[in-house]
C-alpha cells in the first residue's frame, strides 16, 4: 500500500477514532489504537481485533449486531477480525451480570448452535478480513500443566473484584471454582490470538481486562486495548433486547416482519438504533437529526430509511423495498396482507385456543390479556370478550396487534 500524506493520515485516524468511540461505554488504551490505525494508513499493516460469542442459542438478534457492527467498523480502518466462537468456554458457563451459576452446555449443543453463527455474521462482517475461530483449538490442548500455570497468574482476591462474584459471596450464594476459570480462559484467548483490541458488552469489562493482564504475564509485548459497548434496548424501549422478553428482532427474521418491527420502535429509540447498528457515519446521522429537528424531514421518514437499511443488510434491497411496499399497503392503506396464514377450525372454537394454534400468543393467559387490552380484531371489529367463540360457519380475518393477521375458516 502506498504511503499517504501526513495530513490525510491525521484525518483518517481522527475519523476512525470518532467511529470507534461512537456509542461505546468505555475505551481503554486509545493511544495504542491510534498508533495501529496510523501504522495501517502509513504501511498497510493490519491489526487484530477480537470479540467472543458463546453459542448458547442458535439465532443472533439485532442486540448482537451492536458488536458485529463495531467489528465491521474496525475492519474499515485496518482491523482483521477474530470472530471467536467460544465452543470450549460455553461448556463452562459465564455468569457475568447474573447472580447465579449459568447452566453449561454440552459439546453437541454448542456445535449445533455454532453452525448458525457462521452463516449469520457475514451479513455484517467482511469475509476477506474475518477469521472465524473456535477456542477449543488451543484450550483443549492446554493440558493440566498449562491450566495450572494459567491459574498461577491470577489471585483469588483479584477474581473476587468482579461485581457478580462479590454480590453472590455476600449473599451466600454458591460460586464454583470452575467459574473462576471462565475469565482466565477468555483472557488466554487473547494470548493465543495475539490480540491488539478486544470488544465486549459492558458486563464483560472484568473479563476483557483479564486478557490485558495475561498478555503481560505471558510476555506478549502488548496489552490489548478494550472497548465496551452497551446492550441494545429491545422493541419495548426499556429492557435489553432478549428472546426471553420477546422484544427482539432476529437477524434471520423474514423481511416483512423485520421492516415492520423496526418501524414500531419509538422516535426516541430510533436514534439509539441509528447510533449503534446503522452503517451511516456520525456526520450522516447528525444531518438526519438536524433535518428532523428543523421539520425538513418527518421522523417517520427517518425511521423508514433505517428500516430499509437494516432489512437490506440482512436480506437484500429488493426484498427490503418489497417489505416497505407491503407495510404501506397494509398499514397506510389499511389493506390486508397478501400472504396471510389460513386455518380451518371447528365451530364453537374458543378464540384463545385459536390464537395459541396460530402462534399469535404463547399462552391462554397472554391471549386473554391481549384481548382485554383491545389488541384483537375479527373482521375489522374490535373484540374484548376473552370468552368469544366462533359460533357460525364462514370466513373470518383475525388481526392481533399491528402485525399478526390470519384467515379463519369455520367448519362443522
Amino acid at each position: 500500500m502506498k504511503p499517504i500524506r501526513d495530513s490525510n493520515i491525521c484525518n483518517n485516524v481522527e475519523e476512525a477514532m470518532n467511529e470507534f468511540e461512537r456509542g461505546c461505554i468505555e475505551f481503554i488504551g486509545k493511544e495504542y489504537i491510534e498508533s495501529l490505525v496510523s501504522r495501517f494508513y502509513t504501511t498497510g499493516k493490519r491489526f487484530i481485533v477480537k470479540a467472543g460469542f458463546d453459542p448458547t442459542a442458535p439465532d443472533l438478534h439485532l442486540g448482537h449486531s451492536v458488536l458485529l457492527t463495531k467489528l465491521a467498523t474496525f475492519q474499515k480502518y485496518g482491523g482483521i477480525v477474530k470472530f471467536l466462537i467460544g465452543d470450549f468456554t460455553a461448556t463452562i458457563g459465564d455468569p457475568s451480570g447474573k447472580n447465579e451459576t449459568r447452566k453449561p452446555l454440552s459439546f453437541e449443543e454448542v456445535a449445533q448452535n455454532a453452525k448458525t453463527y457462521e452463516t449469520q455474521v457475514f451479513k455484517i462482517l467482511n469475509p476477506e478480513f474475518t477469521d472465524v475461530c473456535f477456542n477449543s483449538k488451543w484450550l483443549s490442548s492446554l493440558g493440566s500443566v498449562g491450566i495450572m500455570q494459567l491459574t498461577s497468574h491470577y489471585s483469588v482476591a483479584r477474581m473476587m473484584e468482579r461485581d457478580d462474584f462479590t454480590k453472590r459471596y455476600k449473599d451466600n450464594l454458591p460460586i464454583s471454582i470452575v467459574e473462576f476459570m471462565y475469565p482466565l480462559l477468555q483472557g488466554y484467548d487473547s494470548v493465543a490470538l495475539d490480540c491488539d483490541i478486544e470488544l465486549g458488552g459492558g458486563d464483560q469489562k472484568f473479563n476483557l481486562l483479564v486478557g490485558r493482564s495475561l498478555q503481560r504475564a505471558y510476555n506478549c509485548n502488548k496489552e490489548q486495548s478494550v472497548l465496551t459497548m452497551p446492550l441494545l434496548e429491545g422493541l419495548d424501549g426499556v429492557s435489553k433486547m432478549s428472546k426471553s422478553l420477546n422484544n427482539y428482532i432476529a437477524l434471520a427474521e423474514e423481511p416483512n416482519s423485520m421492516y415492520a418491527k423496526i418501524l414500531s420502535v419509538s422516535d426516541t429509540l430510533m436514534w439509539r438504533y441509528y447510533e449503534l447498528i446503522s452503517s451511516k457515519t456520525l456526520k450522516e446521522i447528525e444531518v438526519i437529526k438536524q433535518d428532523v429537528a428543523n421539520h425538513a424531514l418527518h421522523p417517520k421518514a427517518a425511521k423508514e430509511a433505517l428500516a430499509l437499511e437494516i432489512t437490506s443488510r440482512f436480506h437484500n434491497e429488493i426484498l427490503a423495498k418489497q417489505a416497505q411496499e407491503e407495510f404501506n399497503r397494509i398499514f397506510s392503506q389499511k389493506s390486508l396482507p397478501s400472504d396471510m396464514d389460513s386455518i380451518y377450525i371447528q365451530i364453537d372454537s374458543w378464540i384463545c385456543k385459536v390464537l395459541l394454534d396460530l402462534g399469535f400468543s404463547p399462552s391462554s393467559s397472554q391471549a386473554r390479556r391481549d384481548i382485554k387490552a383491545g389488541a384483537l380484531q375479527i373482521n375489522e371489529e374490535k373484540i374484548k370478550d376473552d370468552s368469544y367463540v366462533f359460533s357460525q360457519k364462514g370466513q373470518y380475518v383475525i388481526k392481533l396487534g399491528k402485525r399478526k393477521f390470519a384467515k379463519i375458516v369455520v367448519i362443522d
